[in-house]
């Protein structure tokens, strides 16, 4: 049987993957929701957010170019903490991915379709997660080929709306003097701030994903860090201009009550028809649902080859190549959720999910640099992989009791079949020591 994926992705597709992944859903949503947090300086705490996100996004870099596996951070947490750590942060991963796609999804049969067509909800969601996961089966580079187009399309939408936000400043429609608003009555500026720049980290998360496609990229030591601090830089001057435009050219108390605030800009400016908006937001939508299902297929292949998840899962289909048993179970576990649950219940959940997931990533970095295996990759300074652990414990601070009250039930699942883990390999490792996460590449 065939037991490797196939090399093909390059710097170019990998940074598509992963500014595609940045550029999805959330910032069509959430800049009203940051409006309405801090402001109408929505630009500084994307500012912020993109600073946070680049700490973590460095402990990943160097972590993806030393272990390029397709198990990810429960690779990575596994060598550094021991199978039941791997196990955990994996099932973190791994929920967080098919509650993102099921998000998604409920995000994509709602407002912006029926801004095109009513249909039902359900009838949507089951026909748009079985055409993912068959685009999925069928190929990575078939995937990441429709992702890099999708990603232009959702890209091309955001530089309309700034062009369009552009033009109504120049035409004096707007209001430059928003941008230097910062609180709200229940905020002050630096609660406002960091108020809106938790809502704003939600817009940079997608980088993560990315690492589960490191065994699948030709030279990830060489094309891992340009494809992920390029994409990252990109998005982040995007979705800058993104805030100037909108806190400027919107009053502040609609942005702030708006489920669709670029829409609001388009309005403003007028000239663009709002159902062909409506179409380059929902392809935003379907492309993040598409990447996030890629990595959570990936990220329980590479799980269950390390024996973290039944081996079932790991089984490819030979001419493609394609964990097709992960990819069919996690779109299934997707679409129960998808059918159960609402969007921001969803989204909430995720939060919380991945400030699991980078905490135990930015504490490997700090543990596997004992290791001395003279192998050659990415390295950050001492500082980053501390620093992106501090912001995800001040990030847990911000997470309200009701969120921690729904995820302890996924953190119960995942710390459920840690122990189980840590059972079956100690009973497996002669002499009853617990055994290795996996043996050590050089």
């Amino acid at each position: 049987m065939v037991d490797s994926l196939r090399r093909v992705v390059g710097t170019p597709l990998l940074f598509f993957f992963i500014l595609g992944d940045i550029l999805g859903a959330g910032v069509y949503v959430l800049v009203g929701a940051i409006a309405r947090q801090s402001g109408g300086a929505v630009w500084l705490p994307l500012l912020v957010a993109l600073g946070l996100a680049c700490l973590t996004a460095g402990s990943y870099a160097e972590l993806a170019t030393r272990y390029p596996k397709a198990g990810g951070s429960a690779h990575y947490t596994g060598r550094a903490l021991g199978p039941a750590a791997g196990s955990f942060v994996g099932f973190c991963m791994l929920a967080a991915g098919v509650v993102s796609v099921a998000a998604l999804s409920r995000a994509f049969a709602a407002d912006y379709l029926h801004a095109l067509v009513a249909l039902p909800t359900v009838a949507v969601v089951v026909v748009f997660l079985t055409a993912l996961a068959l685009l999925n089966v069928y190929g990575i580079k078939e995937s990441l080929g429709a992702n890099a187009a999708a990603t232009l399309v959702e890209l091309g939408g955001l530089v309309v709306v700034i062009g369009l936000g552009a033009w109504v400043i120049i035409r004096g429609d707007a209001d430059p003097g928003r941008l230097t608003q910062v609180g709200t009555a229940e905020h002050g500026v630096v609660g406002a701030t960091l108020a809106g720049a938790v809502l704003a980290f939600y817009s940079f998360v997608g980088f993560e994903t990315s690492v589960n496609l490191a065994e699948e990229v030709a030279d990830p030591r060489r094309s891992y860090p340009r494809a992920l601090f390029g994409a990252l830089l990109a998005a982040g001057g995007v979705y800058l201009l993104i805030g100037v435009v909108a806190g400027a050219v919107v009053p502040t108390d609609r942005l702030a009550n708006s489920s669709a605030p670029l829409l609001e800009v388009v309005r403003q400016a007028g000239g663009v028809p709002e159902r062909l908006f409506a179409v380059v937001a929902l392809v935003a939508v379907a492309n993040g649902a598409l990447l996030t299902g890629i990595m959570s297929s990936r990220l329980a292949y590479g799980m269950a080859r390390e024996g973290l998840l039944p081996g079932a899962l790991g089984r490819i289909i030979p001419g493609r190549r394609t964990p097709w048993v992960a990819i069919v179970t996690t779109a299934t576990v997707s679409l129960l959720l998808a059918l159960t649950g609402e969007v921001a219940e969803l989204a909430e959940t995720l939060v919380l999910l991945l400030l699991i997931v980078f905490a135990a990533v930015n504490g490997s970095v700090l543990i596997l640099r004992r290791e001395r295996d003279g192998a050659e990759h990415f390295r950050v300074p001492a500082v980053v992989p501390w620093a992106g652990l501090a912001s995800c414990l001040f990030l847990f601070t911000r997470i309200g009791g009701e969120v921690w009250l729904r995820g302890c039930v996924l953190i119960a699942i995942g710390v459920l079949l840690a122990v189980l883990n840590a059972v079956r390999a100690r009973r497996s490792e002669p002499h009853g020591r617990s055994a290795l996460p996996a043996k050590r590449e050089t």
